[in-house]
């Protein structure tokens, strides 16, 4: 594979344009980042360079679903290295609400494929970086709920997390509960407690039972602005609650589907850009043809205009969204800079998904997980050229 990668002794070399800025970086690493230098006079460099980008939320992707326990592993690398092309460099896998044998199935599976990689060398091994549970211990009530089946969706329990967490082989970092169960708090801490992070998602929870989710430990909300009821009280409901709480992060689908871009706007300006994540909820017809698909145990349909539904209704079930796509409409519809929604993707992930040698972008110590892309700052549109992950070119548009 031809790369803009640069072999020294035991050392490679990356050039790029720092975006925001005009300056041109050097980057020398190996199995981490050595050094990192800005050129007095820099070579005839056209590409922007960034850290990879990481996104908390995917279900599945190219044709495969991550929720399915008897997905090959030979199809998983194929959507991973279908996921390289958008830049996208580490991930969470996603497992839904389901019954307690699909969860650890699906969970035991993708564990299973990330540690087959790793073993045989494959970069597919490390860009599985943990694995993100999205309920069951969520609203049963319609809208809240979203396309989550509701004969699955059961309190919180930490026993039956353990019993997740043993099949995941202590994998699982991510969990998205209800705060309006009433055994949600002490889930939390118990989750806190294992290194997991705590994301509030997929509720109906009062301002009393968010507030004692945060004091517990949750620091992070699922889609925020999705899946909540068609009618809300205009000024007191859980979506100004979240917005409100400092201490939560906010996760965003971009893809003018989900939410319109007035709200994307508005709501991180309110969370800030430093509290805002983008994430894709991509599942299996993610860069599909239009047609019939399926998640988990629910029939989906990927539309022609992007959107993916629940097979005859028009109600949500994921996205077809791609992140290199999210960043640019992020700058789009949010009317952010291109560094903000870079670090929406980067270090803001990184960090409340906390995972380890990411979250300070490009410096010395950190993993070498790369992106060099192209901006048109006309089109607000971002092109990814080449993709790096621990240390190893993955893709390059060229070839």
């Amino acid at each position: 594979m031809s790369s803009g990668i640069q072999d020294g002794a035991g050392t490679k070399t990356l050039f790029g344009k720092v975006p925001g800025t005009s300056s041109v970086i050097r980057i020398d690493f190996d199995t981490s980042i050595d050094s990192v230098d800005e050129l007095i006079r820099p070579p005839d460099e056209h590409l922007y360079l960034a850290s990879g980008f990481i996104d908390l939320q995917v279900n599945g992707f190219a044709g495969v679903d991550y929720n399915d326990p008897t997905s090959s592993h030979e199809a998983i690398a194929g959507s991973i290295r279908r996921m390289f092309t958008t830049g996208v460099t580490r991930f969470f896998p996603t497992v839904i609400t389901g019954p307690e044998a699909a969860i650890t199935g699906a969970a035991r599976n993708l564990v299973e494929a990330k540690e087959e990689f790793l073993r045989n060398g494959l970069p597919e091994g490390h860009a599985i970086e943990a694995l993100h549970i999205e309920g069951p211990h969520i609203s049963p009530e319609d809208g809240p709920r979203g396309a989550h089946p509701l004969e699955h969706v059961r309190p919180p329990s930490t026993e039956e997390f353990d019993r997740w967490q043993e099949a995941a082989r202590g994998l699982i970092r991510l969990v998205t509960v209800s705060p309006e169960w009433d055994g949600t708090p002490e889930y939390v801490r118990h989750l806190v407690r294992n290194g997991v992070t705590a994301s509030v998602g997929h509720t109906k929870a009062t301002s009393r039972q968010i507030a004692a989710a945060v004091d517990a430990g949750a620091t992070m909300s699922t889609h925020l602005g999705n899946a909540a009821n068609p009618v809300l009280p205009k000024t007191a409901n859980y979506i100004w609650d979240q917005l409100a709480e400092d201490r939560l992060t906010a996760s965003f689908i971009a893809d003018g589907i989900h939410v319109p871009a007035a709200f994307l706007r508005s709501a991180i300006r309110a969370k800030g850009t430093e509290r805002s994540v983008l994430v894709t909820d991509a599942v299996m017809p993610a860069m599909c043809a239009p047609g019939p698909y399926r998640l988990a145990q629910v029939d989906v349909e990927l539309r022609n205009d992007g959107s993916v539904v629940k097979r005859g209704e028009n109600r949500l079930a994921g996205s077809a969204l791609r992140m290199d796509v999210a960043i640019s409409n992020c700058v789009r519809f949010a009317r952010t800079s291109l560094r903000e929604a870079l670090s929406m993707a980067t270090v803001n992930p990184a960090r409340v998904g906390r995972i380890a040698g990411r979250q300070r972008g490009i410096s010395p110590g950190e993993r070498p997980d790369f992106v060099r892309f192209f901006w048109d700052s006309d089109a607000l549109s971002l092109t990814v050229e080449e993709t790096v992950v621990a240390g190893e070119p993955v893709y390059n548009r060229k070839d």
